[in-house]
Order: structure tokens, then C-alpha cells, then sequence
């Protein structure tokens, strides 16, 4: 990348349960945008996973079922036939999917019109009130942080056997961007200066001054 910052998120968690959704409204954040699958499910299933739970449910609290959806960069675009994916997952999950042409870093003007933020006063359209939740730093953090979005990056929720459906080509590449960013790596004595290398290429976000910023760790 020409530009490293785009890929660093702004809070980093292990999954979305971990995340503080009353702390993001304080801060002027009024809709929550997921990825879907290893953010909120296994891979290409429609259940929510054990460690999600909370965090949704505490999300549509917070922000209330309107100001809650998910982006996928399957469902909900043009590879996904009448939507029917799109449809099951509204089912399944009582959240809405959005529907978007341009695969994720795209989409942010069917977000924006999702959540009626192209409709209204001239301050409404303005992208940083979202904030974007997934597991993959070159899709959903780089999509943020392109357009001025609070970016929050989780691990993957699953692994090994009960990975196994995942995308190969998703999964390698994952681990490369994991490993690329959280990894400089298993050496305790390296975090400092590691932590300092992604905190200067961090990208500002307007409202959020909280120093709760990327966590290095180990990642296989």
C-alpha cells in the first residue's frame, strides 16, 4: 500500500462482543456498519456465532435495529442472484443487509443512502458518523478509513475445523494482512516499537479522541 494508514484500524478487538457501543454513540457515531462472515458468523452460514451474540445484541440496543447493517462483499451485490442471500441473512439474523454494486473498498453511496444520509440536512452525509466492524484490514478497515469512517478490526471468529468453509484465497490473504500488521511478532522486546510504527500511520477520525488504538499480538 502507497498509503499503510488506510489499513490500520482505529480500535482493534478479538471478536465483537469485545467492542464498547455505548462509548461509540458517546462519541458521535450513529450507525454501526458488519461485515458478515468470521465477524458475525462461520463462514457462508446464517447463524450468528456463540462470541457474536453479545455484541449484537448490544449493538441493536444501542443504535436501534434502523441504524444497524451488515456489508457483505457476497450478499447483497450483484453476484448474489434476486438477492436471495441477502434475504436469507435479513431472516436469519433480523439485520439488514445493504445492497451495493462495488465490492468493499466500494459502496459507500448505497451506505450512506442505506441509512438516509444523502436525504436530509448538509451535514448529514458525513461518513465519519459510521462506523465499520470486520475482520479483514484490506476490505473493511480500508473502506473506513477511505472515507473518513471509525474503523474496528476483529480477529476471525473461527478457526481451524470450524473454518473450514472459508474462502482459501480469503483466509491466505487474512493471515497475511494479520500477520503484517499485528505480527513484528512473537518477540515481547519488538511491540513497543511496533505500536509506535502503526500508531504514527494511524488515520484521524474526527470524533474519535479516545486512545484505544491498534493492539499488537500474536497471530498464526
Amino acid at each position: 500500500l502507497r498509503r499503510p494508514g488506510l489499513m490500520v484500524p482505529h480500535v482493534s478487538v478479538s471478536s465483537v462482543s469485545d467492542i464498547d457501543y455505548v462509548a461509540l454513540k458517546k462519541q458521535k457515531i450513529d450507525a454501526v456498519v458488519f461485515d458478515k462472515d468470521n465477524t458475525l458468523t462461520a463462514p457462508y452460514e446464517n447463524t450468528l456465532h456463540p462470541k457474536a451474540t453479545r455484541g449484537i445484541e448490544s449493538a441493536l440496543q444501542v443504535f436501534g435495529d434502523a441504524n444497524v447493517a451488515i456489508l457483505s462483499n457476497s450478499a447483497g451485490t450483484n453476484d448474489d442472484p434476486d438477492y436471495r442471500d441477502a434475504l436469507a441473512i435479513e431472516e436469519a439474523l433480523q439485520i439488514k443487509v445493504i445492497r451495493h454494486k462495488e465490492k468493499k473498498p466500494g459502496g459507500l453511496k448505497e451506505m450512506l443512502h442505506h441509512f438516509s444520509m444523502l436525504e436530509k440536512d448538509d451535514d448529514n452525509d458525513d461518513p465519519s458518523r459510521i462506523c465499520v466492524v470486520g475482520d479483514r484490514l484490506l476490505t473493511d478497515v480500508v473502506f473506513g478509513n477511505l472515507h473518513g469512517m471509525l474503523t474496528i478490526h476483529t480477529l476471525p471468529l473461527c478457526v481451524g475445523a470450524e473454518n473450514r468453509k472459508d474462502n482459501v484465497v480469503a483466509k491466505l490473504i487474512r493471515r497475511m494482512e494479520n500477520r503484517l500488521l499485528y505480527s513484528r511478532m512473537s518477540n515481547n522486546d519488538q511491540m513497543p516499537q511496533a505500536r509506535a510504527f502503526w500508531q504514527q500511520r494511524m488515520l484521524p477520525h474526527k470524533n474519535w479522541n479516545v486512545d484505544n488504538s491498534v493492539t499488537l499480538r500474536d497471530v498464526d
